[in-house]
């Protein structure tokens, strides 16, 4: 059934954006406004005059405490939860939406930048239906032959310049008539008629001018006003507190929710971007948690018959990683990606945070839901507030964590070298096979980052973080073999030849290399050494607890302000410095401090693991002599340090 609208606009006070939780002193430009939604189709029936009344613009919204914070606990969710999850993800995958990472552009970054001349008319004022189809031309002959398909509009599409919100007569939000004169199904159609998909927004909860003191009434739904889907005290939800949180023990509600899936899907839309989610968006506590606006969404999409790829935003919490997979088909992990400057982005601002808050989304990455880390602008030189290294950097770390990868650039100016980066087709492929890596490293400057590829070879990625050139080392035992290997360099299409047991490069500051390899000579021989063996020493406090995944279905824990495991026996045939693979299972960053034999103590960052029963593996050297050693890992601080599976200690010293 398609559904009818009468249209009425409304200016409304636009709220600052979020703001970054990573800064460089610039100050976030405010901008747009929370009044946001679907768009228009022709009326088929009458719909009743509209309601409206003024919207309070929400309070720019704080942080709150990030997962990476030394000593939060992210807990796992249960079997139940996690078998649920992927059952959903693995029926969406089965059906073609998200089996992939998807490709394609998203207007946000040019929205949401000081760049001179790029919003010429006030704040997010880029968008529009003539500047969209220059993207849409661009995204069509630049790019679609390398896999880019959806074109992603953005917040702002329902409010004119001045602010005014438009929307129809059953409280969904239509397009703006100054900035989508032909209305939003013109606008998928334009997108379709290139062999591309379209892509839409909106926030979640009751958009405040919609309420309408109540009484206006939801399509197709006899009986339903406004008033049968909220609380009565009118509670405010989404990151900028911009809407009226819906009461889904109503039965009215989720069949408003089905008027505004069924709205998009009419117009034809193919992606929903659905903002301002809790647990998330700097938001915490029962006004914010919106798995059930989440749970409705899907549902009512899957009655429109269309397959809508949908996708939440933004920094949302892990521990409801399980509730955002079952119900979703991806979720943006951090905050924006925008430094809201004179620039797209700054390395600093926040495009360098995803190597830390990556790896702990890295499990729940697969067919029918992806970790998605925003968008990457590369591609216009000066605009995007990036060096050449720094680019080739984001788009890497992009590519091996198996994120979508859209394109937030101006598509008509790309540079030489931006329009290289994003048509890579081995590192396209390497994004595509959707197998995210994992750092091997400690965290810090010099960094590792790898993971085993669906045709049996490996992707290695050497980054430098720090602001001086480094040498970087992968060792092939991190991943599991040894011996001779042949490399290729993704970056620049060459064959490097045979490398021996690792490969090394001096790397200028936040630059990357990205390399296919493929073993020669079969598995590395490995000592392997229990942390719950009985000959281990275990000290105040440390205790063996069960592990599912883990080796032999037990780990050890509580290593805590002191506790410490002595791992004894560690034998090697002759003295020398070893790569020491720590296999190890934390859901948050933790800390331990690494030692053989009393000496050369070292103190590790380890990166989550992804759950307390996903153990995973960071690579440490360590100096020990011919014959027995021990290896001690010890809490040396007063948060918790990783529980421990096992070490493994290659039989041969590099």
């Amino acid at each position: 059934m398609k559904s009818p609208l009468r249209t009425t606009a409304q200016r409304v006070e636009p709220p600052a954006r979020r703001e970054s939780r990573v800064r460089t002193g610039v100050a976030l430009a405010a901008t747009l406004a929370v009044a946001l939604g679907a768009g228009a189709i022709p009326a088929q029936a009458a719909a009743p005059v509209p309601r409206t009344q003024a919207a309070v613009p929400g309070p720019k919204p704080r942080p709150t405490p990030s997962s990476a914070t030394p000593g939060a606990t992210t807990k796992d969710p249960s079997p139940a939860d996690r078998a649920a999850a992927q059952k959903a993800a693995a029926a969406a995958a089965a059906q073609g939406v998200a089996d992939r990472p998807y490709m394609g552009w998203s207007s946000w970054s040019l929205q949401a930048t000081n760049y001179p001349g790029v919003n010429p008319n006030g704040n997010a004022s880029w968008l529009n239906e003539a500047n969209l189809l220059q993207q849409v031309d661009a995204l069509a002959t630049k790019l679609k032959p390398y896999g880019y398909e959806y074109v992603n509009i953005d917040a702002g599409w329902s409010t004119n310049y001045d602010w005014a919100l438009n929307f129809d007569g059953y409280a969904r939000e239509i397009a703006s008539p100054e900035r989508f004169p032909h209305g939003m199904k013109y606008v998928a159609d334009a997108i379709h008629a290139k062999g591309l998909k379209a892509g839409i927004y909106l926030t979640v909860g009751l958009n405040k001018p919609l309420y309408g003191n109540g009484t206006v009434p939801i399509w197709n739904a006899p009986g339903c006003t406004t008033a049968d889907i909220v609380y009565p005290d009118l509670r405010t939800t989404n990151g900028w507190d911009g809407a009226y949180k819906i009461d889904f023990s109503k039965p009215c509600a989720q069949k408003y929710i089905d008027s505004q899936a069924q709205l998009i899907a009419d117009w034809g839309y193919d992606f929903l971007k659905f903002d301002g989610v809790g647990p998330g968006s700097f938001r915490g506590g029962d006004n914010y948690n919106n798995v059930a606006d989440v749970a409705a969404w899907q549902a009512a999409i899957a009655k429109t018959g269309r397959p809508i790829q949908f996708v939440l935003s933004w920094s949302l919490d892990r521990n409801h990683a399980a509730d955002w997979k079952q119900h979703s088909n991806g979720w943006r992990i951090d905050t924006d990606v925008e430094c809201y400057c004179d620039t797209l982005v700054t390395w600093n601002n926040s495009v360098k945070i995803r190597w830390d808050d990556v790896p702990g989304w890295t499990p729940w990455a697969g067919p029918g839901g992806w970790n998605n880390l925003d968008s990457l602008n590369v591609g216009n030189g000066e605009m995007d507030g990036l060096t050449e290294d720094e680019r080739q950097s984001y788009t890497t770390l992009w590519a091996i964590s198996a994120a979508p990868l859209y394109a937030g650039d101006d598509l008509t100016k790309l540079d030489a070298y931006g329009l290289s980066l994003l048509t890579n087709s081995e590192v396209i492929a390497i994004d595509q096979q959707g197998v995210p890596a994992r750092p091997v490293t400690p965290t810090g400057s010099a960094q590792v980052w790898g993971m085993k590829n669906v045709d049996g070879s490996y992707t290695i990625a050497l980054f430098n973080m720090g602001s001086f050139p480094a040498q970087v080392t992968a060792n092939w035992s991190s991943f599991g073999f040894g011996g001779k290997a042949t490399v290729r360099d993704l970056w620049q299409h060459k064959e490097l030849g045979g490398y021996d047991g690792s490969i090394s490069a001096t790397l200028p500051s936040h630059g990357s290399r990205l390399f296919k390899v493929t073993p020669k000579d079969g598995a590395v021989k490995m000592a392997s050494y229990e942390a719950e063996a009985s000959t281990n020493s275990l000290v105040r406090g440390a205790s063996v607890g069960g592990c599912a995944n883990c080796s032999g279905g037990a780990k050890v824990g509580n290593l805590y302000n002191g506790g410490a495991l002595r791992i004894n026996g560690v034998t090697v045939p002759k003295t020398g410095t070893y790569q020491v693979n720590i296999r190890y299972t934390t859901n948050d960053p933790r800390s331990a401090t690494i030692s053989a034999n009393g000496q050369n103590a070292v103190t590790l960052a380890f990166p989550p693991s992804g759950g307390w029963d996903i153990p995973a593996t960071l690579t440490v050297a360590v100096q020990l002599h011919a014959g027995a050693n021990t290896i001690e890992i010890d809490s040396t601080t007063p948060v918790y340090s990783p529980d421990v599976d096992k070490i493994e200690v290659p039989l041969t010293v590099r």
